[in-house]
C-alpha cells in the first residue's frame, strides 16, 4: 500500500471520533504530523489520534502498543504516548486506529538534544526503566533485538547502497566495526522489554533536552543491546561514557559491541532515507540524514 491509497482528512478524523467516541468529538481536529506507518492528528490540546496510512503491519503495530503500552508507561521517567481509546475498523476506515495522550516536544532529527549530559542520564533512566524482563507472550521484534547474525545480509545490502551513492567515507572501517559486532558473545539474560526503534525523529526535546520518547510500534522482548545503541545514535559527542555510567545494570563489553553494531545499522538506514529525502523520493526525510552521519563518524572513531 502507497501513502497515497488512503487519503486521511480532518474531516474523516472528526466523523471517525464522532461515531466511536463521541464524547471527544467536540474538540478541534489538526495535522500533526505525518510518519512511515501512522499519521498524527492532534484532537484537542492532550490528545492525538493516530491512524495507519501506509504500511500492511501498521494495524498489528497499533494493536500491539494498546496491549502493552499503558502496562509499561507507569515505571517509565519520560513522557510517553499512552493509548487511552482505540478505534476499530469501518466502511469508511477499514483499519484500526488509537487515541493516546499528546506529548509535546520536537523531534530531536529537527531540534537535536544540546544538554547532553542531561540527556544522557535521562535515557539510561528510561532504559533501565524499561529493560525488565518481558513475559510469556510479550511480542517478538521485527529483525530487532535477536542476533546481528540474522539481520547480516540485510546489513550488507544497505552498506552496499550507501557506498554506492557515495554516502559513506570509509567502507572498510564500517565494515570491520560490523564484523566486530557480529563477532561479540549473544546476549545471555532473559528477553527483556526493548523499544526497538530509537531514533532522532522518535525522541523529543524541549529547548534542547530530551523530554520525551514516541512510537512504541517496534516494542519487543529482546536484547538490550538494541536500545544501548541509541547512545551513538542520540547523544552529542563526548556523552557515551555518562549514559553507560548511568545506566543499571552495567552493560558489559560483549553487551556495547552489539550495541555498536546496532548502531551501524540504524546509521545506515537514516542515512539512506536522509539521502531519499534530499532526492525527492518517496518515504524520504531530509533531517535523518545529518544526525545519521554524525553517529556514522561516532562509531567508526570507536575502537
Amino acid at each position: 500500500m502507497s501513502h497515497d491509497e488512503l487519503e486521511i482528512t480532518a474531516e474523516l478524523v472528526r466523523d471517525l471520533v464522532l461515531e466511536q467516541h463521541p464524547d471527544l468529538a467536540d474538540r478541534p481536529v489538526r495535522l500533526g504530523a505525518r510518519g512511515w506507518d501512522n499519521q498524527l492528528w492532534r484532537l484537542g490540546d492532550d490528545l492525538a489520534v493516530r491512524l495507519p496510512w501506509a504500511t500492511g503491519d501498521a494495524d498489528t503495530l497499533l494493536r500491539k502498543e494498546h496491549a502493552w503500552v499503558p502496562v509499561l508507561a507507569p515505571r517509565l521517567p519520560l513522557a510517553v504516548p499512552v493509548p487511552q481509546r482505540i478505534g476499530e475498523p469501518t466502511a469508511r476506515f477499514p483499519r484500526p486506529w488509537l487515541i493516546t495522550n499528546w506529548v509535546p516536544g520536537t523531534p530531536a532529527d529537527r531540534a537535536p538534544i544540546t544538554s547532553g549530559a542531561d540527556a544522557a542520564e535521562s535515557l539510561a533512566a528510561f532504559l533501565a526503566a524499561l529493560h525488565q524482563p518481558a513475559p510469556d507472550g510479550a511480542p517478538v521484534g521485527r529483525g530487532r533485538g535477536g542476533r546481528l547474525a540474522d539481520v547480516a545480509d540485510g546489513f550488507a545490502r544497505s552498506l552496499t547502497f550507501a557506498a554506492e551513492r557515495g554516502l559513506i567515507d570509509d567502507l572498510d572501517a564500517v565494515a570491520a566495526a560490523w564484523d566486530d559486532a557480529v563477532a561479540a558473545p549473544a546476549w545471555s539474560g532473559p528477553p527483556v522489554w526493548i523499544h526497538a526503534d530509537l531514533h532522532p525523529a522518535n525522541v523529543l526535546t524541549t529547548g534542547g533536552v530530551l523530554s520525551g520518547v514516541i512510537d512504541f510500534g517496534d516494542l519487543c522482548a529482546g536484547d538490550p543491546a538494541c536500545d544501548l545503541a541509541a547512545a551513538w545514535i542520540l547523544l552529542p559527542d563526548g556523552d557515551r561514557d555518562r549514559f553507560h555510567a548511568a545506566y543499571r545494570p552495567a552493560p558489559d563489553a560483549a553487551t556495547l559491541r552489539r550495541a555498536r553494531g546496532w548502531a551501524l545499522g540504524r546509521a545506515l538506514a537514516g542515512l539512506i532515507i536522509g539521502d531519499n529525502g534530499v532526492r525527492g523520493e518517496p518515504g524520504g526525510q531530509p533531517t535523518w540524514g545529518p544526525p545519521a552521519r554524525a553517529s556514522l563518524h561516532r562509531l567508526i572513531a570507536t575502537r
